[in-house]
């Protein structure tokens, strides 16, 4: 799980329905290919990061929005990724995206987040939607956009926030670690979506573990609030596999581009990502599937509590039956009863109600029914 220090302050986390239903900002008949920005504004100002990368090199430079972005290198002169954090300055990607020549319907779904994760082609580039999650403080599912154009020789990466998972990609390519820097875009491509699925598990690590501990809760002393907390566990699993769901389909469809595009040695690690993506939702589904047997058993243990107290006071009601009826008796106001003359019939009514109390808390003893 990503540290809470390592994004900028954040907005708390929008309703479910706000992470499952997606925004229509646009107006009826409005042109294709219109940059609107749609979702929150995650950071103050926009951040341009760039990476300049080949075998024996690596360049890092942090441009301001209004610099000019560096050249497209040629095939032979390395990798170029540019990074950009913040999607509110519409002229601000359209000037990227002018640059780099991203397509318009592309550019449009970098700034419209809430995208169904998915791949496009287009004649001079790839395009990628994909998810980053996050489990927050108070166990919510914080989900952000992250789009990759992928060409020859460049990625451009757009974010909503400043923070991510991809530290670990950015020390390989420090460290000069791996084959990240001797291998073209689409292995950075590869790296970066390998990252956001490990990103994934974590998360889900964090709902397993919310799962187990509601599961003791549930068992041990069942009330609303742990009930109430099992819904909001149920919601967040429906985010989470509204995030996971299409990763299959996009790997599967990454790894089948021919080359150029995709090298032959990327697509084998494409595959692998495939598998995560597989092992994700097998494990999306079995916590969606123990969170409804958690509200089947609070429902369970619920009603064995409430068929304890009710045999309780069954066999309290059963005792005091027989020993109502004698007192009933006994109230009468008839001026003829035998036993009101006698110095000894008060103990003895006492000492024979006594006896069936307890003659009838054997015979429930016996049946096995206390």
């Amino acid at each position: 799980m990503v540290p809470s220090d390592i994004r900028e302050a954040q907005p708390h986390p929008s309703s479910v329905m706000d992470r499952l239903v997606r925004r229509v900002v646009k107006l009826p008949g409005t042109p294709p290919g219109t940059v609107i920005h749609a979702g929150p504004r995650r950071i103050a100002t926009p951040e341009i990061h760039i990476f300049h990368f080949g075998p024996d090199r690596l360049e890092k430079t942090r441009p301001g929005i209004h610099d000019p972005l560096p050249l497209i290198p040629d095939a032979d002169d390395g990798v170029l990724w540019i990074n950009v954090d913040g999607l509110h300055d519409v002229d601000l990607l359209e000037r990227i995206g002018h640059h780099v020549g991203i397509h318009s319907l592309a550019l449009e779904d970098v700034a419209h987040v809430g995208q169904r994760p998915k791949l496009e082609e287009y004649e001079d580039h790839l395009f990628l939607v994909l998810p980053m999650l996050r489990l927050t403080e108070a166990g919510h599912i914080e989900v952000e956009q992250v789009s990759l154009v992928v060409g020859d020789g460049i990625l451009v990466s757009f974010q909503e926030a400043s923070g991510d998972v991809f530290d670990p990609v950015r020390a390989r390519l420090r460290n000069g670690k791996g084959k990240i820097r001797s291998r073209r875009a689409d292995f950075l491509a590869y790296a970066l979506l390998d990252a956001l699925v490990d990103a994934a598990f974590h998360v889900l690590e964090g709902l397993g573990e919310q799962t187990e501990a509601l599961e003791q809760m549930v068992i041990e002393r069942p009330t609303p609030e742990g009930m109430q907390r099992v819904h909001e566990l149920k919601r967040e699993l429906l985010v989470m596999r509204r995030s996971v769901w299409p990763l299959r389909e996009l790997t599967a469809a990454f790894q089948r581009i021919d080359p150029p595009r995709v090298q032959q040695g990327t697509q084998v690690y494409l595959r692998d990502v495939h598998d995560h993506c597989y092992q994700l939702l097998d494990t999306v589904e079995v916590l969606r599937e123990m969170a409804k047997g958690l509200q089947e058993l609070y429902l369970s243990s619920v009603s064995n509590r409430m068929n304890e107290v009710m045999k309780v006071l069954t066999v309290m009601a059963s005792i005091f039956i027989p020993l109502t009826f004698v007192a009933g008796v006994y109230g009468m106001n008839f001026t003829y009863m035998p036993e009101l003359d006698l110095p000894w019939a008060y103990p003895a009514v006492l000492t024979g109600m006594a006896l069936v109390a307890l003659g009838m808390l054997a015979l429930f003893r016996l049946r096995h029914w206390i």
